[in-house]
């Protein structure tokens, strides 16, 4: 039976990546829904995660500079799981103090389901304690972190904070899916 996912993307070089989860998980036949903050946009355009999911891609609370749309509430009671993949140092900050001011933070403060968190970024900021602290305190409130790889960052040299690979965010899902016998 299809799922209900929502795949958040953040501002990271990684957003590439993202587009081959949702690749994968919608020829696996879910429903998968692409929220994008500001900054992912930079890297890749929202038409590219439209043509793959087959769905509208949300990037804004608002429809114009008018009209405040709250789909992000509909989009977090629905969801059999929100993935957030890259996070960012910046998201994952935001998220764990409670900060709600984009589409994103805002449909996972409204979430329902389990969150799945696949940080990357440079390792000097993966390892910063602050980041640490801010991803201990979202594993304390439930949320499943899949852990960065160590490898090549774009800066050229090696270290942790590389995004997990696609397989491995994939059958973490598949995974959580199984395990909680989402309907």
């Amino acid at each position: 039976m299809p799922k209900n996912i929502v795949l958040g993307v953040t501002g990271s070089i990684a957003a590439y990546k993202a587009v081959e989860v949702v690749s994968s998980l919608v020829k696996q036949g879910n429903h998968v829904t692409v929220i994008m903050t500001s900054c992912a946009q930079r890297f890749v355009t929202p038409v590219t995660f439209q043509t793959i999911s087959k769905n509208k891609v949300i990037t804004d609370l608002f429809v114009d500079n008018e009209n405040y749309d709250p789909e992000h509430v509909a989009l977090a009671e629905q969801a059999d799981l929100i993935v957030i993949a890259p996070a960012t140092a910046n998201f994952i900050g935001k998220i764990a103090s409670g900060i709600a001011d984009d589409a994103l933070t805002c449909t996972v403060m409204a979430a329902q389901s389990k969150v799945i968190i696949a940080p990357a970024m440079n390792d000097s900021m993966y390892l910063n304690p602050i980041v640490q602290d801010n991803l201990k305190k979202l594993m304390k409130l439930g949320y499943k972190i899949i852990e960065p790889e160590k490898g090549r960052l774009c800066t050229g040299r090696v270290g942790i904070g590389r995004l997990a690979s696609v397989k491995k965010i994939v059958d973490v899902i598949n995974k959580e899916v199984k395990r909680k016998k989402i309907k």
